[in-house]
Formats: structure tokens, sequence, C-alpha cells
């Protein structure tokens, strides 16, 4: 059965498109045979640090059974560190999914009213709102207006002004309420809370000694 030829990884003589090209664009950093330099930097665990060549940190990386991996490098020569780089990929992975599951992702949530809300429906979806600002989303706030009730597009507005002030404390009006088609539109931003500033301690009278109070 006839073998597969073996993609070179040195220079030598090979002509033509370099086969590993491709992964080395996609790969963060180099690896093993991609590192072409005459001479890097070893540092890491279980290892004498030094300024070793590249063939022979390489050996010394298969002999443990791991990865030559160049992390910086436009040091002079570049340095290296012989991990398991598979294993040091999944573990980066993990560590960037989970510090994007802890990260807060922005929404737009939206809140309706009609030109009839009545005080309990205002103060009902009022605080839904607070809630959603104080979680760091924007509020989308619309009257929507259904056949005559287009005519009373000032009391569309004053609903949203209305609403404008209960939210003051929480969020800030990004524009003032406009028409769109048959909606009159408000969007409300979360206000950056604020540190409450600390007032200056006074200074603290200095305690006497012992032989200061048997003195008086």
């Amino acid at each position: 059965m006839q073998q597969r030829p073996k993609p070179s990884f040195g220079g030598g003589n090979n002509r033509g498109r370099n086969p590993n090209f491709r992964r080395e664009q996609q790969q963060e950093h180099r690896t093993n045979r991609m590192i072409r330099v005459p001479e890097v930097r070893l540092v890491g665990d279980n290892i004498e640090v030094g300024i070793y060549k590249t063939d022979e940190a390489l050996r010394i990386a298969e002999d443990m059974g791991l990865d030559l991996v160049e992390i910086s490098p436009n040091a002079v020569p570049p340095v290296c560190r012989i991990i398991d780089y598979n294993k040091f990929l999944y573990e980066k992975k993990k560590k960037e999914k989970e510090m994007k599951a802890k990260a807060h992702k922005s929404e737009v949530k939206e809140i309706r009213f009609t030109p009839n809300t009545d005080d309990h429906d205002f103060d009902f979806k009022a605080k839904h709102a607070e809630s959603f600002l104080k979680d760091g989303n924007k509020v989308k706030t619309y009257v929507q207006f259904k056949g005559r009730a287009i005519m009373f597009k000032e009391r569309g507005e004053l609903i949203l002004l209305k609403f404008a002030e209960r939210l003051a404390e929480v969020g800030s009006l990004e524009s003032m309420p406009t028409m769109e088609g048959k909606r009159m539109i408000a969007i409300f931003a979360p206000k950056a809370s604020k540190k409450k500033e600390k007032e200056p301690k006074e200074p603290k009278e200095p305690k006497a000694s012992p032989s200061e109070k048997e003195s008086e």
C-alpha cells in the first residue's frame, strides 16, 4: 500500500507554497517546526533557562512529549516555552467563555402605552422600566395610536415626558419623543451608577502614653 508523502516543515529546497502556510496564519503562536529562527531563549518549568539552538529546543520538547511555543516573537532571540499547546488553547478558550458568560449583554427592552393608559398600568410599567435600566439595558418606550386616537398626540407626549420624570434617577431620555408611523417613541439609556464620595475622616487624637497618664 502506497504511503502518502509527509508534509515538510523545514526550509530546504522546497519550492512553491508552504503546505503549513494557512495554519500559521490562523494560529496565534508559532509552534514546533513553524519556528524557523536559528536560536531561541527557552523558559518554563523543569527547564534550564537559557539560549538554545532551535533544533535542540525542539528535541527537548519532543523528548518531553510537549510543544515548543513562541511566546515573544519580537524578542532577540525569540522567547519560547515548552508546553502542551492544545491544553493551553483549551484552557484559554474556557477562560474566554467564562468571561463572556459573566459579561452582561445590553439589550433594548420595549414598553408599550396607549393614549388612555391609566395610573395603575403606568406605575406597573414604570417599575419594569426601572428594573431594566438598573440591569444596564436600554428601554424603548412608545405610545401606540390606533384609528382616531392619532388625534391625541399631545396626550402621548405627556405620557412619555411623565415617564421620563419617573425614571430620572436611573435613566436618561436620549432625545425628545418622536413620531414613527403610528407610534410616538422615546428611548431611555441607563445612567452610570455614581459612587458616593467618602467624607474625609477627622484625624484621631494621639493616645497618651502610660508615662504621660501617670504624670497627670
